[in-house]
């Protein structure tokens, strides 16, 4: 029996290869990119006698094996690295555009805008504005879902790698959408065409669909990772280690010297009283191996999904970062080195995309003010710009 959902790799293949044979052709793409068989797009194109002028390697490599701000080194000639040691580097150069006729992009997303590949996909499309270079769009449903969108938009002065596109920190697209957003809101004059996927629902999450899940960088091994990213990854704007180097990134937030009861205690009221539902945190320690406090015990929570439909991931990151705050003492301080390229704003606000959390969080641990009514507020702030976002995409949306 053929597979419910049919991702646009797998429409492509059996449908278009051919139009390809004497093509000049670029492939971005990543070990995500895999047909139902988990056959990867690379040898799908061998298998079918199709040559590739050029590969475009976005953060984490070709081969997926590289850590988030890792230097993408090319091995080949063939290679371009769209992540270097320098914001320039995120940009592919015209040249390596203008003697190619067709650019295959297959990167999975996970529906978040802090993830880098659609602010990749956008300097893809920005590179071959005017030429006659086409980009393919290879559409895969968003693991998370394309209902729930949460969160505000990158506010001026605050775009970034992180922050390269004006919508919602959970936006609730596929990166096809989000491509047709590219080309027709922010008037991108590339030549794009999406092949969409079928049998996708906008209400499905990863786990209500037949498609393997390869992880689409190192620390994203699972779809509940996917799940809790949007607020989770907040956590990267501090000090405290988000679980990178352990078997739990972003499900695991701590830091030598925590009390981990306490943490989690003040973060399971804090959700009481700003009703988020869907997850409990409880109190552990762990060791984690790369990054921040590598090789040291660190005490803290985990993060443990209840209910994957009542989740509100922005607001479980605002929540596990506020009661961070307010337990950790020293231990917890706002990441001040280079982020993606940045120096100022802080890694906090670009992932924000504003500064008012950071300032919100700042005044909690500066008085005896209920930090729940604050955060909801802060959230509530955003809700205009939010339903603005949500008019803009309409236009664009593929799936229903």
């Amino acid at each position: 029996m053929a597979p419910r959902v049919q991702t646009g790799l797998d429409h492509f293949i059996a449908e278009k290869i051919g139009e390809l044979k004497t093509a000049s052709l670029g492939v971005c793409c990543h070990p995500a990119s895999v047909n139902h068989q988990i056959r990867g797009l690379p040898q799908l194109l061998r298998e079918r006698g199709i040559s590739v002028k050029r590969w475009f390697a976005p953060e984490h490599g070709l081969l997926g094996q590289l850590q988030d701000m890792e230097e993408v080194f090319p091995d080949s000639p063939q290679v371009v690295s769209l992540y270097g040691d320098s914001a320039d580097s995120l940009r592919p150069t015209p040249e390596a555009v203008a003697d190619l006729d067709v650019i295959l992009f297959d990167l999975r997303d996970i529906g978040t805008r802090y993830y880098t590949f659609a602010a990749t996909l956008r300097y893809l499309l920005e590179a071959v504005a005017g030429t006659g270079t086409r980009v393919i769009v290879l559409d895969r449903p968003n693991p998370i879902g394309g209902m729930q969108v949460e969160g505000g938009v990158v506010q001026p002065g605050f775009e970034s790698f992180v922050g390269a596109l004006p919508i919602a920190v959970r936006h609730g697209m596929t990166m096809g959408e989000l491509a047709r957003f590219m080309t027709s809101l922010l008037n991108i004059d590339a030549d794009l065409e999406v092949i969409p996927c079928t049998g996708w629902n906008r209400s499905q999450l990863q786990g209500d669909i037949d498609l393997p899940w390869v992880l689409p960088s190192p620390n994203m091994p699972t779809p509940e990772t996917a799940l809790i990213y949007p607020g989770m990854c907040l956590v990267e704007g501090t000090t405290l280690s988000e679980g990178r180097g352990t078997t739990l990134p972003f499900h695991l937030v701590g830091a030598p010297g925590l009390d981990g009861h306490r943490f989690a205690e003040v973060a399971s009221q804090l959700a009481r009283e700003v009703e988020l539902s869907g997850v409990t945190f409880r109190p552990t320690a762990f060791v984690p191996h790369i990054q921040k406090h590598r090789g040291e015990s660190c005490q803290g929570i985990q993060v443990h999904v209840t209910n994957a439909e009542q989740l509100h991931s922005l607001m479980l990151g605002m929540v596990v970062v506020t009661a961070a705050a307010l337990t950790s003492g020293k231990a917890f301080q706002w990441r001040t080195e280079e982020y993606e390229f940045v120096k100022d704003p802080l890694a906090i606000d670009l992932l924000w995309g504003a500064a008012d959390f950071r300032e919100t969080v700042d005044a909690l641990c500066n008085s005896t003010t209920d930090p729940a009514p604050a955060l909801l507020d802060l959230l509530n702030s955003r809700e205009t710009e939010r339903q603005m976002f949500l008019e803009q995409r309409e236009s664009c949306l593929l799936y229903r």
